[in-house]
This record gives structure tokens, C-alpha cells and sequence, in this order.
């Protein structure tokens, strides 16, 4: 299996179940990682049929900036839904990691797998 992989990728979003998080944004750090046949897009050296990480930047920044969760669990849920319906790839890994959630820790997160029924 041909994997496609975004690392690193910082969004802003409301985040917390803190009354304190409520009316601040923070960020959230994720490394996705997406089940796809590269053979065809490689082929033909053809955009077309290759996953467009542009456009799945986009769609994880739109996504970001409208969601109003308290859970990081609930964030990684979602917006693994959404990107397996929008974007039709058969799997997908997420890693979210809230960054300064824990002041003895990088970060603290989820890691979720996914696949389309």
C-alpha cells in the first residue's frame, strides 16, 4: 500500500474543556498520513490523480478554523470523517498533538486509524 503523508501541519482551533480555553484559540499539531495508489498520478506525471496536498491542507485549515470542540478525541474523529468522505481514500492515520497542554510534556494527543466502510 502507497502511503501519502502531511507531517507537522499547525492549525488554530477552539479547543479545551477549560472555561479558560473556551474564548482563546490554540494550536494543534497534526501528522497525517493517507492510504493512496501513487501509480497512476506517477505514471502520467499527472496531477489529476495524485492526492492534492493543497487541497487537503485546505480543507483541514477550513475545518480547523470552524470547530468548537473540547475534546482533542472528538477534533481527530471529525475531521477524519470528513477528510475520508471529501477526499475518498480507502484509510488514513491522524495524529493530533496539543502542544503545552502538559507542562512536563512536547505535547499530549491522539492517534487515530481510520478506514472508508
Amino acid at each position: 500500500m502507497d502511503k501519502v503523508f502531511i507531517e507537522g501541519l499547525e492549525v488554530d482551533t477552539l479547543i479545551g474543556a477549560y472555561d479558560w480555553e473556551r474564548g482563546i484559540r490554540q494550536c494543534l499539531r497534526l501528522d497525517l498520513t493517507f492510504a493512496w495508489d501513487i501509480r497512476p498520478a506517477a505514471a502520467g506525471d499527472d496531477l489529476s490523480l495524485a492526492l492534492d496536498y493543497a487541497a487537503v491542507h485546505q480543507h483541514v485549515q477550513t475545518f480547523a478554523a470552524a470547530a468548537r470542540f473540547e475534546l482533542v478525541e472528538t477534533f481527530a474523529e471529525r475531521l477524519a470523517e470528513s477528510l475520508l468522505t471529501q477526499f475518498g481514500m480507502p484509510w488514513l492515520r491522524l495524529r493530533a498533538t496539543k502542544p503545552g497542554a502538559n507542562p512536563l510534556a512536547r505535547g499530549v494527543g491522539v492517534e487515530i486509524e481510520r478506514s472508508r466502510p
